[in-house]
């Protein structure tokens, strides 16, 4: 029996190695990896450069806790607000907790503006995670209804429809809009970049949020860092993860300036977000993108 919980259900093949963009199973038979750990391991597996840096830093230390300074999380959050133009980062360890922060940070907004009950308008077949606050911005029946119930506050539109959205131009509840750019688990549904100029353009007259979940398709896969930047456009608020680190685990929340005073010391945290390896490693791999992979977009200006 296994002794392990059955949320998986995993293929009868068992992975020993793996080298570039192929594994071998424990027969020795060698598999191309299409996969990627599900859009994880941007640069392959065993890569020398990343190799290289986990060893170095496994001889100093892989862990301090977040009440002491080690450089390697300010070293990253530069090289992202250089790459973003989002100049305040919170480090977590998935791209749900990455959303989590950005829905925490939208109701602190609405808080902070005398709005008791703020509402974020949210995508049909979005997908954001799996934690409650995550799940509850997820559209999908089958992953929400043995859990509710759920939050409050999500409020459920057509995706890339702006006329939806112009709908509640008059709730004085709502605060912010979050959508994926490109939806995956709904089936690669594509927002254009006129659809998302002209959301944009309504979020700043209405004061809201934009809040943007690159969490699957951003850090390269569209040609450009994040595909919002093909728009012309900057977020309030975006997140990250998946192949940051190529298979450490870490996640971002990053947004302007303007927002950065609304979480403060107390009221978030996480135990293993931002550490030494993981920031350490996601700093080479956006190294290495940057060098050998993509132009540099500097979209610093739009921001």
């Amino acid at each position: 029996m296994s002794y392990l919980m059955p949320i998986y259900q995993p293929l009868a093949i068992e992975f020993q190695r793996g080298e570039g963009c192929y594994l071998w199973d424990t027969q020795d038979k060698c598999y191309f990896d299409a996969i990627s750990g599900v859009g994880v391991t941007l640069l392959g597996h065993v890569h020398p450069v990343i190799h290289a840096e986990i060893v170095a830093q496994s001889q100093t230390f892989l862990h301090l806790s977040n009440l002491f300074k080690h450089g390697w999380n300010e070293r990253l959050a530069e090289k992202l607000a250089e790459i973003t133009g989002l100049t305040q980062a919170f480090f977590c360890n998935s791209g749900t907790e990455a959303n989590e922060a950005a829905i925490k940070i939208a109701r602190a907004y609405g808080h902070h503006r005398g709005i008791q009950r703020p509402k974020i308008i949210v995508m049909q077949n979005a997908f954001h995670g799996r934690t409650l606050g995550a799940l509850s911005a997820t559209a999908k029946p089958a992953y929400r209804e043995a859990f509710g119930p759920l939050l409050e506050g999500f409020e459920f539109v057509p995706f890339h429809d702006l006329a939806a959205i112009e709908h509640y131009q008059d709730d004085p509840d709502v605060v912010a809009v979050l959508l994926e750019p490109i939806q995956g688990e709904a089936g690669i549904n594509i927002a254009s970049p006129l659809y998302l100029k002209q959301l944009r353009k309504l979020c700043d007259q209405q004061h809201w949020l934009l809040i943007l979940d690159e969490i699957q398709c951003g850090l390269g896969r569209t040609g450009t860092w994040f595909f919002y930047q093909q728009a012309g456009i900057c977020p309030d608020i975006l997140t990250i993860a998946k192949g940051l680190a190529n298979g450490v685990p870490i996640g971002a929340c990053l947004t302007h300036e303007k927002l950065g005073h609304l979480l403060q010391s107390g009221l978030h945290g996480s135990t293993f977000g931002g550490n030494p390896l993981a920031c350490r490693v996601a700093y080479t791999v956006l190294d290495l993108l940057e060098k050998q992979y993509l132009q540099t977009v500097n979209d610093s200006d739009v921001c």
